[in-house]
């Protein structure tokens, strides 16, 4: 449907234009012919003797008003012109006129004429009528995606709050039982450990429930965002996995929302692992450039293939098994439209790895 839209479109187009062509073609024929006509009442003015009847001769002189005309002596030089505002550049017209093949042979005279102004815009109006209809089109796609991007962006933040809500309750179950199991066996190792995936569980609710609006940003230490996600991740990965992080001495400041920054850095981490299947290095490096603080999550995984990159952070795209295609979406949009920075893919090579960078 959308080729033969498109299809539809492009003969429309064609056809406005041929149109338009064999129209200007038909009435530059038209004012050719009243030249012809108006070169023989100058032929006949310039011949007429005492008992020649004028009136029809001067009403046809008289009545050119739009056609530009420009009458040259046998020496080139200008006899007469007509319906030219512009007197000071005459014998530039002329030459344009002669050059362009627009003259008459009128006895010794030489009758050099131009298209009129209606004729021209006649032959202008289809590029004009082109170009609106294409701003037109332009407007319209523009305003049919954001349409759609506001319909998702709705999509997006009521699956979101409602998983947050339904996680909600038995969230807090969890947490009651948790607490009657620390009073009932003080001393047990695995208490602590169920306690810290509660309170993860309630983090995660958190999160989803500050998808849709706008949580204000707090000055933070990004030292910290990090040293918590690698801390989460040797605990939840292969001893096969290496987690490598490089961070300055000082503590890098930033304004963010530290939850869900650390959710980004969360997914792109848990990305690296499946890409590497489970064995492997991955590098988080912390640094400050030009104004900007600037992390990077590289892997030595299998790598994204080049057509694949430009697609990694729409919405349902993945090239997992499982995959929902919806963490780099969600990832991006807590950098960009929350950060108000920056997130792309710096490098990927099959087979070498890739690296993922974010500049706030």
């Amino acid at each position: 449907m959308k080729i033969l839209l498109v299809l539809a479109a492009i003969v429309i187009a064609v056809t406005s234009l041929l149109v338009s062509h064999y129209l200007v073609k038909d009435l530059s024929k038209e004012e050719h012919k009243k030249m012809e006509v108006w070169a023989q009442a100058l032929h006949v003015l310039n011949h007429a003797d005492d008992n020649t009847d004028l009136t029809l001769v001067l009403d046809v002189i008289q009545g050119n008003t739009t056609i530009p005309i420009i009458v040259l002596n046998s020496e080139g030089q200008i006899d007469d012109f007509r319906n030219i505002e512009d007197t000071t550049r005459l014998e530039y017209y002329a030459q344009e006129m002669i050059q362009s093949g627009d003259t008459i042979h009128v006895g010794d005279q030489l009758v050099c004429y131009d298209e009129s102004v209606l004729l021209k815009r006649l032959s202008q109006y289809p590029y004009w009528q082109l170009g609106i209809v294409m701003v037109f089109v332009v407007v319209a796609i523009f305003a049919l995606l954001s349409s759609k991007k506001a319909e998702q962006n709705k999509v997006w933040v009521g699956l979101s709050k409602e998983t947050a809500h339904q996680l909600g309750t038995p969230i807090s179950s969890l947490m009651a039982w948790v607490e009657i199991l620390k009073e009932n066996h003080p001393n047990d190792e695995l208490i602590p450990e169920m306690d810290k995936d509660v309170k993860r569980l309630e983090r995660i609710a958190e999160r989803f429930s500050k998808i849709g609006s706008l949580p204000e940003p707090k000055e933070g230490s990004m030292n910290e965002v990090l040293t918590h996600v690698v801390e989460y991740m040797r605990h939840r990965t292969s001893d096969k996995v290496e987690i490598i992080c490089n961070m300055p001495d000082h503590d890098v400041r930033v304004m963010m929302n530290a939850s869900l920054f650390e959710w980004v850095i969360e997914n792109l981490c848990k990305n690296a692992v499946d890409a590497m299947d489970g064995s492997g290095q991955i590098d988080l490096t912390l640094m400050e450039e030009g104004g900007h603080v600037v992390i990077e999550v590289a892997d030595n995984g299998k790598g994204i293939r080049k057509k694949d990159i430009r697609n990694v952070f729409t919405p349902g795209f993945t090239t997992k098994q499982r995959g929902w295609g919806l963490g780099l979406s969600l990832a991006r949009r807590i950098v960009e439209d929350y950060h108000k920075g920056k997130i792309f893919v710096k490098s990927s090579e099959l087979g070498k790895g890739t690296t993922f960078r974010i500049e706030l």
